[in-house]
């Protein structure tokens, strides 16, 4: 079973038919260490779901890059305001690490409310779940120190310290590397 069909038995419930007709629109695609699966500005129809390999989301802002999030095996990488709206990109979404995703584009996106009965509901769990996590993310950013972000995504992720450029993760917890440096210095001591 893939990382795909493992998340949408866990988060959607849906029978083993049903598993099976979802998991088949989706089609396995490569990214390449570096490629873009989308850069800011452009229009996208894909939603992709990292079977492997680690993929960054940032926006850059001047001369800035700000992450918004890495991906890593069993997250979507999409952005909404194009995928759903047909708004240019805000995110740029780039491989950090040679990657396999399971893609799917908005038209055959558009086709489970046809062939799954009950898609609409599970479609608003599912957003709704994501909503819970953006609302959980924002508290921490609001209520924890720099210190105690640090430690949650060193306990929840702890690969990601030794794969990803610690700037980046830096910019992720919204903290600057001099910070990072000083907090993984002080864990190790």
């Amino acid at each position: 079973m893939s990382e795909l069909e493992k998340y949408i038995r866990t988060y959607f419930g849906v029978s083993n038919e049903d598993l099976s007709k979802i998991s088949s629109f989706f089609k396995l695609s490569s990214l390449k260490k570096g490629e873009f699966f989308l850069q800011m500005g452009r229009y996208s129809d894909r939603l992709g779901f990292v079977q492997s390999g680690i993929i960054r989301e940032f926006v850059t802002i001047g001369d800035k890059e700000i992450t918004k999030w890495i991906s890593t095996k069993g997250y979507f990488v999409v952005d909404l305001s194009s995928f759903y709206f047909h708004q240019t990109a805000r995110w740029n979404i780039h491989a950090l690490t040679d990657c396999e995703l399971y893609v799917i584009d908005s038209k055959e996106y558009h086709k489970f409310g046809q062939i799954i009965p009950q898609w609409a509901e599970l479609e608003k769990l599912f957003i709704a779940k994501c909503f819970m996590v953006l609302e959980e993310r924002i508290i921490t950013h609001l209520s924890l120190t720099a210190e105690e972000r640090y430690n949650q995504l060193l306990n929840f992720n702890k690969e990601l310290f030794n794969q990803v450029p610690l700037h980046y993760l830096a910019s992720m917890l919204g903290i600057t590397p001099e910070t990072l440096s000083r907090l993984r210095k002080k864990a190790v001591a």
